[in-house]
């Protein structure tokens, strides 16, 4: 049992298999099938199986489900369905519940490849979707129809970080019976609060801070039990979107110190934005957490503190971004984020490129602006970092 046993407790013992050797680590179950004792077993398990047993890898494996009781645990939801990636889960988690001539409405910040789901994928096989500006309830009002289905948008949009609203859109959608699906990885599991204020489907890219060091791929669902057994379930074991057993002991290793490093990251940014206010370089330093955040006291009533990732903008454009990034020295240049390395990209030209020159600037992703991930770093070097990186420009 574990309802009356606090979150760091659970994110090191949530959902444990043991075998019979009683390891203190969780074993990795390296099989692809399963073995019968009879033929009688086997039509058995093909009609119903118990929690404890399993039919094939791509179905569900002891690893895989030791964590999805533990990130179920974690957010709070009766259960979880662990994929293959983030992009994964959110695809999964979607079109799994969508039909031909179904309505979604979608915040329209979002990560480029959520994007294309929505815009390519859905739109080809009838699904009609409508975009709205995620920060104004007055277009979630007017977009949301009596027939919508689904809404669906990040709660912390990638890379401006505008925090939507999820009471009041939840609100909104269960009026008319819409489901709430939120892509909640700049929330993260720690600082979520999602299901508890109307989510119905939170989905993660595993890959950011659940994994927390640039080890492996990974998503997982995660929702009502008839919703993930009865309907993602059937979707992904046939599609094959299913994580790896491999995979999900790199992801239980990551629960175990989730709590811990993500505070801590969140400590380090937090201090950053403070220190980068009012740069002379800077035309922008946008953290979720900073009282000069325009929605602080959302971010604080949802959330209570402001993740681990800020971005910057640059008054000299592109130009003066690349000189900056080139200046840094403990900070990496990449594109993944929530890793105990901080880690900083130019999203105009890596993440959001495919998108045109006007939703760039409609969405604020402007040539200047960069999106930096706090890491496991002392604090006092990542501050002395960008500021001498700045300086340089």
């Amino acid at each position: 049992m574990t309802d009356d046993r606090n979150t760091r407790t659970n994110l090191v013992h949530g959902g444990t298999r043991r075998s019979q050797y009683n390891e203190v680590s969780e074993a990795i179950f390296l099989t692809q099938g399963f073995v019968y004792d009879s033929a009688e077993a086997a039509e058995a398990r093909f009609l119903e199986s118990g929690p404890d047993e399993f039919i094939y890898a791509r179905y569900g494996n002891p690893t895989v489900a030791m964590f999805e009781e533990r990130i179920a645990t974690l957010e709070g939801t009766e259960a979880a369905f662990a994929t293959a990636s983030g992009m994964a889960a959110v695809s999964g988690a979607l079109t799994s519940m969508l039909s031909a001539g179904d309505h979604v409405v979608a915040a329209r910040a979002l990560f480029g490849s959520c994007l294309y789901v929505l815009e390519e994928i859905l739109t080809r096989f009838g699904v009609e979707v409508t975009f709205v500006d995620g920060t104004d309830l007055d277009q979630w009002r007017a977009a949301i129809r009596r027939d919508t289905k689904v809404v669906f948008f990040e709660t912390i949009a990638n890379p401006t970080l505008e925090v939507v609203d999820i009471e009041a859109v939840a609100s909104l959608a269960h009026a008319v019976g819409a489901q709430v699906v939120v892509d909640n990885v700049f929330a993260t599991p720690v600082f979520s609060r999602a299901i508890e204020q109307g989510a119905d489907v939170v989905v993660y890219s595993a890959t950011k801070h659940i994994d927390g060091q640039g080890r492996a791929l990974g998503g997982v669902i995660l929702g009502r039990r008839d919703y993930i057994r009865g309907t993602v379930e059937p979707y992904m074991k046939h599609t094959g979107g299913s994580m790896s057993p491999f995979t999900a002991w790199i992801m239980l290793k990551g629960l175990e110190t989730i709590d811990l490093r993500v505070r801590a990251q969140a400590a380090s940014a937090l201090a950053l934005a403070d220190a980068l206010q009012g740069h002379a370089k800077l035309t922008r330093v946008i953290y979720p957490g900073h009282p000069s955040h325009k929605q602080h006291d959302l971010v604080a009533r949802q959330m209570g503190k402001g993740g681990t990732v800020l971005s910057l903008e640059l008054s000299g454009g592109k130009n003066a971004a690349f000189e900056f990034l080139n200046g840094l020295g403990i900070i990496l240049i990449s594109n993944n984020l929530g890793d105990a390395k901080s880690i900083i990209t130019h999203p105009a030209t890596t993440t959001h490129q495919r998108l045109p020159d006007d939703q760039k600037a409609a969405l604020g992703i402007t040539s200047g602006l960069v999106r930096l991930s706090v890491g496991l770093e002392d604090t006092g070097d990542l501050i002395g970092d960008v500021l001498q990186a700045l300086q340089a420009v």
